[in-house]
Order: C-alpha cells, then sequence, then structure tokens
C-alpha cells in the first residue's frame, strides 16, 4: 500500500515481515526487513530504486494502481544491489525506455546483472536533475557499501534519500522513526552497521562530513531498509559518526564453544574476575554453537575487548570459532583488545592457533592465552578467574 509521505513524495515500497536471512545466509533479520521505494509527483514524476525481485510483480501492479507508468519521467537507481533494483527488470518490460540515473559503476553493475543495455544516464557528486518546483542533487558515495552507491537530494522538501545509510532491517507498517520503539530501532541500527557498514567507517565519516559542508537543510532522511527519519533525522547521522569513531563501550565480550562443558565453566570463571577487578565493566557471555552470529558480531563491535575460547578437536579449535574469525577479519575492527583461551585433552593447540586468528583479524593480542587440561577443578576455575582479573589490567 502507498503512504503519502509528503505532497511531493511517496513511499512506494515493500514490507517484508517473513524475511530472516539477508546476504544468503549472512545476515540474520530476525526483525524483518523493508525494500523502500519513493516515487516524486512534480513536473516530472520520478520513481527512486524498486524493491527486491521476489516482488516484482506485485510491485509493479501496485505502482499501477497510483501512477501511469508512461508518465514515470525518470528512474533512481541509488544502488545497484538486487535488493533495490530487483523490480526494474519487470517495470522497464513496460517503460524500456525510461532514463535511469545512476553512477557509472552502477550501470555497469546493472548490465552485469541483468545483461540489458537500458537507458542508462550516469551522474557524479554535483550533478543535479531539474523536476519542475524541485531539483535532485546526486552524491556519490562509493563503496558505502558498493561501487556504485549513491544519495540523492530532493531541494524544497529537503529530503535525502540515502540508499544503505541509515537504514535498518526492521519490518513495520508505522514507517517513521518516531512511531516505533525506539530501543529496538537503534539495536536493529547499530547491528546493521555494525556487520555491514564497520568496515567503511573511514569513508563513512568522510562523506558524512562531504555532505554536511554543503549545507543542505535536512527535514527527512529516507534510506532503502527500514524506518524513514523523520523527527530528529539528524540524530541517526551523529550516531553514525560516533560508531566510525572506533566506536566501543566499557564492555568486554567472552565467547566460546565448548565439547563437554569444561571451555563453558573457563568462561564463566573468567567473567568473574573480571567484574571482580572492575565491578563497572559490563560482561556478556556467548556460545556461540547457540547464539546468532550477527548478534555476536554486533557485541564485538560494542567491545573494548574480547576473550575467544574453544576446547581443542582434531588438533585444533572447534569450527564455529573459525567462522566467527573469518567475519571479525573481514569486518577490520579498530582498537579492540582480545585474547583466547579454551580446556584440551592431550594435545592442546586451539589457544595458539586462536590467537593466531585473533591476530590476523586485525585486533591486538594481549596475552598468550589460558588452557585448563580435562575438566577445570577448584583450583584450575581459581586460575580462570584470576586470569580474568589480569587481562582486566592488561588493558
Amino acid at each position: 500500500m502507498a503512504k503519502k509521505l509528503t505532497d511531493k513524495v511517496t513511499w512506494v515500497g515493500k514490507v517484508d515481515w517473513e524475511l530472516k536471512n539477508f546476504h544468503g545466509n549472512e545476515y540474520s533479520t530476525f526483525k524483518g526487513s523493508s525494500y523502500n521505494s519513493y516515487l516524486i509527483y512534480d513536473e516530472k514524476t520520478v520513481l527512486i530504486d524498486t524493491v527486491w525481485q521476489p516482488f516484482d510483480k506485485e510491485f509493479v501492479a501496485r505502482l499501477k494502481q497510483g501512477v501511469d507508468l508512461e508518465k514515470i519521467d525518470y528512474i533512481i537507481a541509488n544502488h545497484a544491489e538486487i535488493d533495490h533494483s530487483g523490480a526494474l527488470p519487470e517495470l522497464l518490460r513496460e517503460i524500456p525506455d525510461t532514463p535511469i540515473y545512476c553512477t557509472a559503476k552502477g550501470a555497469q553493475i546493472l548490465k552485469g546483472h541483468y545483461h540489458e543495455d537500458w537507458n542508462f544516464v550516469t551522474v557524479k557528486t554535483g550533478d543535479t536533475l531539474d523536476i519542475g518546483e524541485n531539483k535532485l542533487i546526486f552524491v556519490e558515495a562509493p563503496m558505502l557499501h558498493w561501487p556504485d552507491s549513491m544519495f540523492t537530494y530532493m531541494t524544497g522538501e529537503n529530503i535525502l534519500f540515502s540508499n544503505d545509510a541509515f537504514g535498518q532491517h526492521y519490518a513495520t507498517e508505522s514507517l517513521y522513526n518516531d512511531t516505533v520503539d525506539h530501543a529496538e530501532l537503534y539495536q536493529e541500527a547499530l547491528k546493521y552497521y555494525a556487520n555491514i557498514l564497520t568496515p567503511f567507517s573511514g569513508l563513512v565519516k568522510r562523506k558524512i562530513d562531504e555532505v554536511l559542508k554543503l549545507n543542505l537543510p535536512v527535514d527527512m532522511i529516507c534510506p532503502s531498509h527500514g524506518v524513514i527519519w523523520k523527527e530528529q533525522p539528524i540524530q541517526i547521522v551523529e550516531q553514525y559518526l560516533k560508531w566510525a569513531d572506533d566506536y566501543q563501550e566499557n564492555q568486554i565480550t567472552i565467547i566460546y564453544d565448548t565439547m563437554w562443558q569444561a571451555t563453558r565453566k573457563m568462561a564463566d570463571h573468567i567473567a568473574e574476575g573480571i567484574r571482580l577487578e572492575d565491578p563497572n565493566i559490563t560482561v556478556k557471555i556467548y556460545n556461540l554453537s547457540k547464539e546468532d552470529k550477527n548478534d555476536v558480531v554486533t557485541e564485538i563491535f560494542r567491545s573494548k575487548a574480547i576473550l575467544i575460547g574453544s576446547s581443542t578437536i582434531n588438533n585444533g579449535y572447534l569450527h564455529s570459532l573459525g567462522g566467527l574469525l573469518e567475519m571479525v577479519k573481514g569486518l577490520k575492527f579498530k582498537k579492540k583488545k582480545a585474547a583466547a583461551f579454551g580446556s584440551y585433552g592431550w594435545s592442546g593447540e586451539a589457544v595458539k592457533q586462536l590467537t593466531e586468528g585473533l591476530q590476523k583479524s586485525g585486533l591486538e593480542v594481549v596475552n598468550s592465552g589460558h588452557r585448563a587440561l580435562w575438566v577445570p577443578d577448584a583450583e584450575a576455575l581459581a586460575e580462570c578467574v584470576n586470569y580474568g582479573r589480569a587481562f582486566v589490567k592488561q588493558l
């Protein structure tokens, strides 16, 4: 159902309540998501982005209910990723010659996805499109988070169509940030930033500074996923600047996997030592075999330090930790400290290998780790407590 945002701008996207995984199985979306598309009515009619391909026919059918497709003068493709562009083939079967405004990389990637030579019009930062009383200004945002990404700003209405920036995978029919649970919204926005945008934090800061220097008034931020920032929209921009600045809270996160609970006991007692040494530190413990990996990554993002633990199996560590280390390596966290721990029976390589994995992931390893033979007894558990206390001191 289309929803009017202003006299000239209407939301024509799709809320996907059933979506539980995104990017294949790389990102969990337990709160669903939305694919936000916007229709601008001025002297010219402009469509900004479409929806994911499974909803292409529904999208085009609903679009027809609100506008004669032949009267769409321009399509803006802020991003070529298929959750944004998926309905373009279905739409362009109806209006094949409609100009598509995108970056040069956007045209290249759309051709790579759909193998169609559509009517592409490539734009750069500062290029404008007059649509009547209002004007669209284009701002390239390469690698936020694809090479083709761009923002589109609408003068007069003072709306920033921000693409993937400032979004969340969060389904809601109420549409605006002031009509949803604030804590829930920010948790989803934080998870989105931590798992998708962290590697590009330097670019995030530079691009936000660039946009702010344009001194464009912003009354509304309309991202491609999740809620529209209508009440105090700059709040999410300010939050992004904080998150992009090597963000951390006074938190230590302990992540482990275990075979027969020995490593779990170590984790609990290391946590006890941390709390004894500094009661003001927030300590969170996650069994990675039972927790969602993206939620764990979000907690790593919040932390100033992490401890990662595993039993030794087949001369190595449990496979769940390997996947996490690959994610952490790709996300390029900065200024976070770490160490490893684990139980073993005879060979005991896991801690050394985890330590090497943490180093390769770009984290600052503060010690060589801590091991316990078999199931730790009272003396070994006391050593875990002392290890936790020492870890805090090393921070």
